[in-house]
């Protein structure tokens, strides 16, 4: 990096090159706190020569989060992720975005799924979009997780476009079922119901397993019938899903008091018998016979 009377211009090439074993030399010695800072003067070095920060940087985010360090690893990642793109690597920045996003999952979902947003939207924007609907499936199931359900709610929609658009249209019934169930459980009834009816539209959903699931259990849940919602989100079809999702069926509660409990005379009277349904029936008479004075 010096300069002197032969050489008028820092070689930034090669001293990246530098920074660079020497921040691997670094980590391999679990010195982490020197090889973030030889990372960071590596990226500097090719900030200079109006270059891209490399792979080799992956040692600067082993090294954060060696040190417990995640939010600023995360903020490096989206700093490179942003010369990605304005370099004309999208896929590259796409991959950092959601590397970031899996660093920090577990530390701050909010930021994941924010991360997540951002991967899917270079890739959807790329036209790449399984990588896209990959991307948007992790924000779904975090935000359902983290019960942030008008968020969810819009996130599947998102999908389920997206399925739609690919002709993928088994996964937009599965995708129509999480939105659902995401909409019980906001107490939003209106809305379950018109996603199902707009479900029709897709090729084959009419007429299918998943149709008539759902059918049942919008039935159970108007007419406040706990056992109906319960047996239907026993389901193979609702158990089997994403775990988030499954539990969403297995936790859902119909308002009003949910399980329609029968009176305790009548289940008396069903253990008893039919000789027994006359007795009481006489005793009622015999309780009023003399007038209600």
């Amino acid at each position: 990096l010096k300069t002197g009377f032969l050489k008028w211009k820092p070689d930034y090439d090669s001293a990246a090159t530098e920074y660079g074993k020497a921040a691997v030399a670094f980590k391999n010695a679990k010195q982490f706190d020197q090889a973030r800072e030889a990372c960071l003067r590596e990226a500097e070095a090719h900030e200079n020569n109006k270059a891209t920060i490399p792979e080799s940087n992956v040692p600067l985010t082993i090294a954060l989060q060696e040190m417990q360090r995640l939010p600023e690893a995360v903020q490096l990642i989206e700093k490179a992720s942003m010369m990605y793109l304005e370099n004309g690597t999208p896929d590259t920045a796409a991959i950092a975005l959601e590397r970031a996003g899996k660093l920090i999952e577990n530390v701050s979902p909010e930021k994941a799924v924010q991360l997540y947003q951002q991967a899917a939207s270079v890739f959807e924007n790329e036209e790449r979009l399984r990588q896209a609907l990959e991307m948007l499936g992790k924000a779904s199931r975090l935000l359902v997780r983290g019960r942030r359900l008008d968020e969810a709610a819009l996130s599947l929609q998102k999908e389920k476009s997206i399925y739609k658009e690919i002709e993928n249209y088994p996964t937009c019934y599965k995708k129509t079922i999480a939105q659902v169930l995401v909409h019980l459980h906001r107490n939003d009834y209106v809305a379950a119901e018109r996603c199902v009816r707009e479900s029709y539209s897709i090729p084959g959903f009419n007429g299918s397993e998943d149709c008539a699931a759902l059918e049942q259990l919008l039935e159970g849940y108007d007419q406040q019938d706990q056992d109906q919602v319960s047996e239907v989100c026993n389901l193979p079809l609702f158990k089997y899903m994403d775990n988030d999702y499954a539990k969403l069926g297995l936790t859902l509660v119909v308002p009003g008091g949910g399980i329609k409990k029968k009176s305790p005379n009548a289940a008396q009277d069903k253990a008893r018998g039919p000789a027994t349904v006359g007795s009481h029936a006489d005793e009622e008479e015999d309780e009023y016979s003399g007038g209600l004075c």
